[in-house]
């Protein structure tokens, strides 16, 4: 029997990943809203204009991330892992990889577009 999944459930919770207002470049993966954001080495305010919803790459549905150019290096270290953040809540939404950039304090640092995709049910 085949599985189906209607795309308005995808994008209710792509939908909530999209409801983040700050993206911070972090060492290590976060455990929490407090640690990815005393861990932050570069921060980027996020509107929802910076978010996009569309047909997944492979399947499903995706949630495209808008790339932040020349943000300021706020401490320096080891950037892996990017997160998202929803600071009227204090919740940490998403984390992600991301290839291990050295950041020195006072630098710069852009962030590319990136996407959260949710496959359909196999």
């Amino acid at each position: 029997m085949a599985k189906f999944v209607n795309s308005a459930v995808l994008d209710g919770a792509l939908g909530v990943v999209a409801t983040a207002t700050r993206m911070v470049a972090v060492n290590g993966q976060p455990a929490s809203y407090a640690a990815a954001d005393t861990g932050k080495l570069a921060e980027a305010v996020l509107a929802p204009g910076d978010f996009a919803l569309a047909a997944g790459d492979i399947s499903g549905r995706k949630v495209s991330v808008a790339a932040k150019p020349g943000l300021s290096v706020v401490a320096a270290g080891t950037a892996d892992h990017i997160a998202l953040l929803d600071p009227a809540t204090s919740a940490l939404l998403y984390v992600t990889t991301c290839p291990a950039q050295s950041l020195p304090a006072g630098g710069t640092v852009s962030i590319g577009t990136w996407s959260v995709e949710i496959e359909s049910p196999v």
